[in-house]
């Protein structure tokens, strides 16, 4: 018996929309990486890029528990001596909530030139609408045993 690997014609790339509204973000950026890799489909292989596309809509509404929104902080270097720059996530929110979504699925995917492709199949728009319709995307509904728990 052979082990089965799959080849990159063999692959169909979905497109699903999933709603951030209520949800909470480390929750959902695991339970988004988790479809961008392919994690579930039985055709799986980690050296590949099977998963599928996802838009997420709403993404200023996604809820965080705790103080997350006063303490979190975003980091950046602009690589000049003393250029590290910091971000509150209550800013960040406000100024650029796709980015928000992005970093935490971001730092869930593979590093390298396999993960810079599946994060290129992540799409997000900071309200309730998005100009994918021509892909005919299918609906994703969160509920709490897909994202690990519930939580109020």
């Amino acid at each position: 018996m052979r082990t089965y690997s799959p080849k990159a014609g063999d692959i169909e790339h979905k497109w699903w929309v999933v709603d951030a509204e209520g949800q909470i973000l480390g929750r959902l950026a695991s339970a988004i990486a988790s479809r961008l890799r392919g994690k579930d489909k039985p055709t799986f292989a980690p050296h590949m890029d099977g998963g599928d596309f996802v838009v997420v809509i709403n993404a200023a509404k996604v809820r965080v528990t705790g103080r997350k929104m006063e303490q979190k902080q975003y980091y950046r270097h602009s690589g000049y001596p003393g250029g590290l720059r910091t971000t509150v996530l209550a800013n960040e929110m406000e100024k650029h909530p796709d980015r928000v979504i992005e970093a935490a699925v971001r730092g869930m995917l593979p590093k390298g030139a396999l993960g810079h492709q599946m994060i290129k199949k992540l799409k997000v728009y900071s309200r309730g609408d998005h100009p994918h319709a021509a892909q005919q995307p299918q609906t994703w509904t969160l509920t709490p045993d897909i994202i690990g728990g519930s939580e109020a």
